[in-house]
């Protein structure tokens, strides 16, 4: 699929505007969350993976509470 969007203002943002055909390839209805992931070749939209937001709450309670042993591992 080879599909170019225009570059909308929204507000004080930016948006695009996804046809029909393009959020029935990404999975995702009006609404929904779009996650945007960095590629070699740019950015890539996929449907948001609830668990990965899970996981990272985990992720980012871990971080918090063992932030000084990361520290020194970092060094």
């Amino acid at each position: 699929m080879n599909v170019t969007l225009k570059i909308t203002k929204i507000g004080n943002s930016a948006g695009v505007i996804f046809p029909r055909d393009v959020l029935a390839h990404l999975g995702v209805a009006v609404g929904e969350t779009v996650s945007v992931v960095t590629t070699p070749r740019g950015i890539e939209p996929a449907a948001a993976d609830g668990d990965f937001e899970a996981q990272m709450a985990v992720a980012r309670e871990v971080m918090a509470r063992r932030k000084r042993a990361l520290g020194e591992l970092a060094k």
